[in-house]
């Protein structure tokens, strides 16, 4: 299973314009990046609160429905994440190169 999430990191990490990837467990804390510490840390905790103020507003909209996917468009990044029951996945890429 570790292997698959390495290969999977790699192959991200591998397209153009990408410029890192964070997983994160449940309590925001990042367990595999390909970016520097400090980076790692600031996105792994504002992306977390991101993901669960939205997974609240949806709730709060409509029970029914849940966040399956966030993806944030800036002027020079993009930002998308795919939550899971136990992990974030947070790919940020240039815009530019896209």
């Amino acid at each position: 299973m570790a292997s698959e999430v390495e290969e999977t990191l790699k192959r991200l990490v591998g397209h153009k314009g990408v410029i890192g990837t964070i997983v994160v467990n449940n309590e925001g804390v990042p367990i595999k990046s390909t970016l520097d510490n400090p980076t790692t840390v600031q996105y792994s905790g504002l992306l977390n609160n991101l993901v669960d103020q939205a997974k609240t507003m949806f709730k709060e909209l409509d029970p029914s429905n849940d966040l399956t996917f966030l993806r944030i468009r800036t002027k020079k990044h993009e930002i998308m994440v795919a939550p899971d029951r136990d992990y974030l996945l947070i790919v940020i890429q240039n815009t530019q190169d896209t």
